[in-house]
């Protein structure tokens, strides 16, 4: 019998975990009226989210470009297409990596800290402390958090686009002979065809979505945290990873929506 209790639990524990975070959402878009009462916090969670940030987006972002650029301009090369791969570049930043990476790369630095910060709080009972208060937590923590950083996301999305094509085309002119005038010509007319465009604002799409869930889960986590300082562990450990696998599944999912 308790081998079936405890098997039940597993089971609804995620649905649960995944109703909690939706309620959490639902909540926060309840306090969107508040925003310029908060725009300080909101505004201390941008400069977390995005500046602090810019240095290893700036490196992982120019150096996906340049390896996306050898890898591929290698094997166009074996076909005398190599000039092709500006198009190839900005397909792959704009659509699929540049989102992907900026949003895995701000769970793990950004993401577990807000798990951390809120998970402290409510171990220490500051949470509990607020609501005596008649301060509702939501408004006053989670939702300047959300927005800050659902907010920087895209923004961080893009300078990854534009760091990743620079560093595409340092390696085709470098490596694979393809001139900086011709790389970036390809790279210009491919943003502006309908597909191109489309790709845009898809991409921006899912980093606005990546960004919103993200940061969701986080303070989800902080809040359900308990047990002390383990407790703020594991709360940023599973903070962490089910954001990354919300990214991956919701990244496909998107993908298959815009481009059957």
């Amino acid at each position: 019998m308790k081998q079936i209790k405890g098997l039940v639990e597993r089971i609804l524990r995620p649905i649960l975990g995944a109703g909690e975070t939706l309620l959490l959402l639902f909540r926060s878009v309840l306090q969107l009226p508040f925003l310029w009462f908060k725009r300080n916090d909101i505004i201390r969670q941008m400069y977390v989210s995005g500046f602090k940030s810019l240095s290893v987006v700036s490196v992982v972002a120019t150096f996906t470009g340049m390896i996306f650029s050898l890898q591929t301009g290698l094997a166009l090369k074996d076909f005398g297409q190599q000039d092709l791969i500006g198009q190839v570049i900005v397909v792959t930043l704009t659509r699929e990596m540049s989102p992907f990476m900026t949003a895995l790369i701000l769970a793990a630095s950004v993401g577990s800290a807000i798990a951390a910060e809120i998970g402290t709080m409510t171990v220490s009972e500051e949470i509990d402390a607020l609501e005596v208060m008649s301060i509702d937590p939501v408004r006053y923590l989670v939702m300047p958090r959300i927005v800050g950083f659902s907010l920087m996301v895209p923004v961080l999305s893009i300078y990854a686009t534009l760091l990743g094509i620079l560093g595409g085309g340092l390696v085709a002119q470098t490596q694979l002979g393809v001139d900086f005038s011709v790389y970036f010509q390809t790279v210009y007319d491919s943003l502006l065809t309908k597909t191109g465009l489309k790709d845009v604002w898809v991409g921006q799409l899912k980093a606005i979505v990546f960004g919103i869930t993200i940061s969701t889960i986080s303070c989800r986590q902080g809040l359900a945290a308990s047990g002390g300082a383990i407790g703020v562990g594991i709360a940023v450990r599973q903070a962490v990873v089910i954001s990354f696998l919300f990214v991956i599944i919701l990244g496909y999912f998107i993908t298959a929506v815009f481009y059957r």
